[in-house]
């Protein structure tokens, strides 16, 4: 009897790939999220931008992002990046989200 010695290739998707753009009189910017998964539907690389070079010039205009590039969980913040305790997918958007607000309700106010 022949051995099975094919191992099987997880295949990656793009599962989400979008850009929002926020109008200058509500604030400025862009939303930018990537995510692909894995045959079973893990999330196996994201990326979640906030995007506005009128607030920070550095990084391509990046105030704010969360990836897994580079083979760790981090974010960015105006420039710094710092490693972040990666539990699910779900928890990291919700606390982007969280943090894409305050920073967005700040940038209307000036």
């Amino acid at each position: 009897m022949k051995k099975n010695t094919k191992k099987s290739i997880i295949k990656e998707r793009l599962l989400v790939d979008e850009s929002i753009g926020i109008h200058k009189k509500k604030g400025n910017g862009i939303i930018r999220r990537q995510i692909w998964t894995n045959n079973n539907n893990e999330v196996t690389r994201y990326s979640l931008a906030y995007i506005n070079r009128h607030l920070f010039h550095g990084d391509n205009g990046r105030v704010l992002g969360y990836d897994n590039a580079h083979g760790h969980h981090h974010k960015h913040y105006m420039g710094k990046i710092e490693s972040v305790i990666f539990n699910t997918f779900h928890e990291l958007e919700n606390q982007f989200q969280q943090e894409f607000e305050v920073l967005h309700e700040q940038t209307k106010k000036r």
